[in-house]
């Protein structure tokens, strides 16, 4: 009876219950939380870099290229990095980092709890970061601000471990879908990098998330992806490309991993202290950002641009 009992067992991870229901409506008041959250990031970045490069405390939309400091310019990453060392070391941690690794590392080392002080200097440092000029995208800090958010909750609720994973997830993506528009993909990001299982208990408050966030975000921002692109329809030569650019793209993500993790190390072996870490970093972002402004930030513009030739 044993082996039947065990297969049961198994088989209820795939069933849903009264239980899943209520992980799922408390859902959506983490997709809500997690879409208020990344728009509040998006906001906080141009904030942030009006401030430093033009000395405008206004949400408008100015190029970095047209900053006025000129030469004085290479110190304000330098500046924004100090700041963000000295949160990480006076603050917390787990602000430091990447983002989707710590996301990682919290649901598989840290039963998916993360507390509030991450929830709020996870944005905020980022914010500094990439408004100062850090070349870093939106979608790593909205993700552990949006999970930090979804296990907090789930904490206030006394949810179970894989309850707030599931919750956590939910608030990743729901940030996710906030600053990009793609809840289908935020939803496929979090089977393949979060949630580690394809089961109803955690898929269906995900879901439920991603949706929320993907149909109220037009109400809040501006409707349609954040990059928006027409195309004819693509041949066999084009097809062809693709493969080709997937190859190519595969191996520099493969390449860019393996310099950012040299790079990391590196850095591990300075007789400093890590708080002084990112204004070293911050001094080469800055000279490369004087002989190309449009380097410097998340650089959704470029894209933009790439896409439309």
């Amino acid at each position: 009876m044993k082996p039947h009992h065990s297969e049961n067992g198994h088989l209820r991870d795939f069933t849903t219950d009264a239980r899943v229901l209520t992980i799922a409506t408390i859902a959506v008041v983490v997709a809500t939380a997690g879409l208020f959250a990344g728009i509040a990031l998006l906001k906080l970045i141009r904030l942030a870099t009006n401030i430093a490069y033009f000395g405008q405390f206004t949400l408008a939309d100015l190029k970095l290229q047209d900053t006025p400091l000129g030469l004085a310019a290479v110190v304000v990453p330098v500046i924004g990095a100090l700041v963000i060392g000295l949160m990480a070391r006076y603050g917390s941690e787990k602000i430091r980092g990447h983002g989707i690794p710590e996301a990682i590392e919290a649901i598989l080392l840290g039963r998916s709890k993360l507390g509030a002080k991450v929830a709020i200097l996870k944005p905020l440092s980022s914010a500094i970061s990439i408004g100062s000029g850090g070349p870093f995208g939106a979608e790593g800090p909205i993700i552990m601000t949006g999970g930090a958010i979804g296990s907090l909750i789930a904490q206030h609720f006394h949810l179970t471990a894989a309850e707030r994973k599931a919750l956590l997830v939910a608030g990743a993506t729901a940030g996710m879908t906030a600053v990009f528009g793609t809840p289908v993909a935020a939803v496929l990001l979090a089977v393949e990098l979060l949630l580690f299982e394809l089961r109803p208990r955690s898929l269906l408050p995900v879901a439920v998330a991603c949706a929320v966030a993907g149909f109220t975000r037009p109400l809040l921002m501006d409707a349609g992806p954040l990059f928006p692109l027409q195309t004819a329809v693509p041949g066999p030569l084009a097809m062809l490309s693709c493969v080709a650019a997937g190859l190519l793209c595969g191996a520099l993500s493969a390449s860019l991993s393996i310099s950012l993790y040299k790079v990391e190390d590196l850095f591990g072996k300075l007789p400093i202290h890590w708080m002084w870490w990112p204004a070293i970093g911050g001094l080469a972002v800055g000279i490369g950002g004087y002989f190309e402004p449009r380097a410097l930030g998340v650089g959704y513009d470029v894209i933009g641009d790439l896409l439309h030739n």
